[in-house]
């Protein structure tokens, strides 16, 4: 069901360092309202989840979000 490889979707040559883009893709990453958090969010709530249905869909949400 899942292929991992270890490449790019984009190609990416970074001509300069920008600190101010990096913060903020950072916060979109990493903070309280980032995709990390909505992963994160979706896969706790999976083992709560009372039916195996909802549990899959659970899972292939929060791996989804971790993938984007």
């Amino acid at each position: 069901m899942w292929k991992y490889e270890k490449k790019l979707q984009y190609p990416v040559n970074i001509k300069k360092k920008d600190l101010k883009m990096a913060k903020y893709i950072l916060t979109q990453y990493g903070g309280p309202a980032g995709e990390l958090a909505a992963a994160w969010q979706y896969l706790d709530q999976r083992y709560i989840m009372p039916d195996d249905r909802g549990k899959a869909l659970l899972t292939d949400i929060g791996t989804e979000e971790l993938t984007q």
